[in-house]
């Protein structure tokens, strides 16, 4: 009566084994937006050009995966999360207050 779960249990909940319907919704509106600037902006000059291409790129590089974490949003928002949470940490271990103070 030994259970075996694979590894891969996570990748079965995921759209293509890669993404969450957010990730899809955030991509596509990126995109979204990316069509509409092209089609209305005029593209006579390259900076104009990757203007427009710029919420479909940076959308889709939110998006990538990445090994160990889900993709690129997951990181910023964990290094986010990091950096503004307290960083001292207080020692509260086991011997706290069972030991005599040593002078």
């Amino acid at each position: 009566m030994n259970y075996l779960i694979p590894a891969n249990t996570k990748k079965g909940q995921l759209i293509l084994g890669l993404f969450r319907p957010f990730d899809l919704i955030l991509f596509g509106s990126g995109v979204l937006v990316s069509i509409l600037l092209l089609s209305f902006l005029p593209l006579g000059d390259v900076w104009v050009t990757i203007l427009a291409l710029a919420p479909g790129l940076i959308t889709g590089f939110l998006v990538l995966p990445v090994k160990y974490y889900h993709n690129m949003l997951n990181i910023l928002v964990e290094l986010y999360e990091f950096i503004t949470n307290r960083q001292t940490y207080k020692w509260k271990g086991w011997c706290w207050r069972d030991g005599k103070k040593v002078k």
